[in-house]
């Protein structure tokens, strides 16, 4: 096709979870429920962890933006999926569409290194405890929690100008219930390899580093309890990184199982499962298994309910 009879593409088509519409409504309250487990969830976490007085802890202070990671991330993906459930229009604008991709990219990258800075301040706490709160005293909290932040904004942009950068013109049906950079450079025009190359470089080290802190930092977990005399002891080191060793597996065991299954194997349909995962259960699941896994955040929810203004002092 000659690029005079390129039509520019305003505007993209997302097909969804399904395309069957005898499906439409089920999976609509099905993700409002698990949209409003969310908010909730995370509120409650977000909620308890700022006026808590017994939750001022530099654990619980990152528990509190993982928290707000899982709700941005959340958000940005569920509300236009719901839409789309119940709208005959199932379109996004171009603009929209890029900052939604952005949006998502942030919360993601975000939320891959907060869980790193999580496992290193576990770390810290089990092996180092003589040194915990020089180590991770609150100027050090606010640095690594900016950090991340920055970090997955810079990452944003970057990826976000490179699937961007390249011309979508006739074809504008995106396989996906969100915008992706995967489904959404399948669509391009024109050479897309720069823009690929960006992509994988970036998720690639993105996982390596931060599950590379998280690996390092267990290991070493591990080994200093293992070394605790008493069954009390060992019990009680594993309790306090419990919670933070089950939210890590399911969020890696995902994304592990969608990029490094076989290419044979490998589809768009496995690749949107894998999505709903990542962006709408595990956020639902993570206030679920600190909560549950937590005897202080029980506590502190309790305290909540019995005496609102009093758990403030």
């Amino acid at each position: 096709m000659a690029p005079g009879n390129m039509t520019r593409v305003t505007e993209f088509i997302l097909i969804g979870v399904s395309d069957h519409p005898e499906l439409q409504l089920p999976l609509f309250f099905i993700f409002v429920v698990i949209y409003g487990l969310t908010v909730v969830g995370n509120l409650a976490i977000i909620t308890l962890t700022s006026v808590d007085s017994q939750l001022q802890t530099p654990m619980y202070f990152f528990l509190r933006h993982l928290a707000i990671i899982n709700l941005g991330n959340s958000t940005v993906i569920a509300p236009k999926m719901l839409s789309s459930f119940v709208a005959n229009k199932k379109t996004i604008s171009y603009y929209v569409c890029a900052a939604q991709l952005g949006g998502f990219l942030v919360f993601i990258v975000a939320e891959i290194f907060m869980l790193a800075v999580m496992a290193y301040d576990r770390y810290v706490a089990i092996c180092k405890p003589l040194l915990y709160m020089v180590v991770v005293c609150p100027r050090v909290c606010l640095l690594l929690v900016s950090l991340t932040y920055l970090y997955g904004i810079f990452t944003a942009i970057l990826v976000s100008s490179c699937v961007f950068s390249v011309s979508y013109c006739s074809s504008n049906v995106i396989n996906h219930f969100y915008c992706d950079n995967v489904p959404l450079l399948a669509l391009s025009c024109s050479d897309t390899y720069f823009a690929e190359t960006v992509v994988f470089i970036s998720a690639a080290t993105n996982l390596f580093f931060s599950m590379a802190v998280v690996i390092l930092s267990y290991f070493n977990i591990i080994l200093s309890i293992l070394r605790i005399q008493s069954s009390e002891g060992r019990k009680k080191a594993f309790s306090t990184c419990g919670s933070h060793m089950t939210a890590v597996t399911v969020f890696y065991g995902t994304l592990l199982f969608m990029y490094l299954q076989p290419r044979s194997k490998h589809s768009l349909h496995t690749d949107k499962l894998a999505s709903v995962f990542y962006t709408l259960v595990i956020p639902m699941l993570n206030p679920v298994i600190y909560s549950l896994r937590n005897k202080d955040v029980k506590a502190a929810f309790q305290r909540f309910v019995k005496n609102p203004c009093g758990s403030c002092k």
